[in-house]
């Protein structure tokens, strides 16, 4: 498939495409007109780099993994060093606490509504409570 037929299908600017490419998270062949060429299995490839990239994982720590994930691209899969292992799992730490964050804010403005919508059900305070 063509660079704007993946990008359709997988929601992803051509422009991200192409620094996908040069940032070697993703591989295209050429057709003799030098258009770039897809196989079906760079969608699933490009909706891995977005999850990884939405976890908050750069670019070159995404170029480490991939070789390691199970991919239908035909291509080897590599096994991942102890490093890697240890860089992964601290991203995964790095996120837990990223989530226990979240749901902390979450739940401050979950009272934060709750007290909103009680005043705004009881109506304008009088002016001498209002100080």
């Amino acid at each position: 498939m063509r660079i704007g037929e993946l990008a359709r299908r997988s929601g992803v600017s051509e422009r991200s495409l192409r620094y996908y490419e040069a940032q070697g998270l993703l591989r295209a062949e050429r057709t003799p007109g030098g258009h770039r060429d897809y196989g079906e299995w760079a969608v699933d490839r490009v909706v891995r780099i977005q999850t990884l990239y939405a976890a908050g994982l750069n670019s070159r720590k995404i170029a480490k993994l991939l070789p390691c994930m199970r991919d239908a691209d035909g291509g080897p899969n590599e096994i991942a060093t102890p490093e890697l292992v240890n860089e992964l799992g601290a991203e995964r730490d790095r996120i837990n606490r990223m989530i226990t964050d979240l749901v902390r804010s979450r739940d401050v403005l979950d009272e934060v509504i709750v007290t909103a919508s009680e005043a705004a059900a009881a109506g304008p305070a009088p002016l001498a409570r209002r100080r």
